[in-house]
């Protein structure tokens, strides 16, 4: 069974904010599989949820954001996976992408993302797979981390729709057809 992560943080405050994207990912493809993500463990929400023919865990880790690699490895722990990275599909936003741009990788670095950090440093390796989101601004920043803990400005939220939709079906091809295939569909 794999595990689909959404990165974010917990709290409503946080809500529609870019640094949230993996939540709401997450939330959108329990609505398409018509469950709930309720069922707390490992300091997560976790549902069940049969996607593309698997079925597989969809976790919202409820620790903050450079906190998820403790849910991710106890999960992994729990589930018996041996801590087997290629389980795990991790949903971020990323600050290097423009806005709405999807890109897979099957591993790789953080790239400066502190949830894939500390995925990175409690399961001890970097081989698992990311699903990242663009959240790159139109004029230079100030401060990062007030601009990924900002809501979606007016013209990002009528885009974020499809850019959601767009998303959870590049989630469905890895499920389906592979990562190499969803990364030439996708990327």
């Amino acid at each position: 069974m794999r595990l689909i992560v959404g990165l974010g943080n917990p709290g409503a405050e946080y809500e529609m904010t870019r640094h949230n994207l993996g939540f709401m990912l997450v939330d959108l493809l329990a609505r398409q599989s018509n469950i709930d993500i309720k069922r707390k463990d490992c300091r997560a929400l976790v549902g069940r949820a049969n996607i593309a023919g698997e079925t597989l865990e969809l976790v919202k880790p409820q620790t903050f954001m450079n906190l998820s690699g403790e849910t991710v490895s106890c999960l992994l722990k729990k589930n018996d996976y041996a801590e087997d990275a290629s389980k795990i599909i991790v949903i971020s936003d990323d600050l290097a992408l423009p806005f709405g741009k999807i890109r897979i990788r099957s591993k790789g670095s953080a790239g400066g993302h502190n949830g894939l950090k500390s995925i990175i440093a409690h399961i001890k390796g970097d081989e698992f797979i990311r699903l990242r989101i663009g959240i790159q601004p139109n004029h230079e920043l100030r401060d990062v981390k007030d601009f990924v803990l900002e809501k979606f400005s007016k013209n990002e939220q009528k885009e974020l729709e499809k850019v959601l939709e767009d998303s959870a079906d590049a989630i469905r091809a890895i499920i389906s057809d592979g990562i190499e295939s969803a990364m030439m569909k996708h990327n």
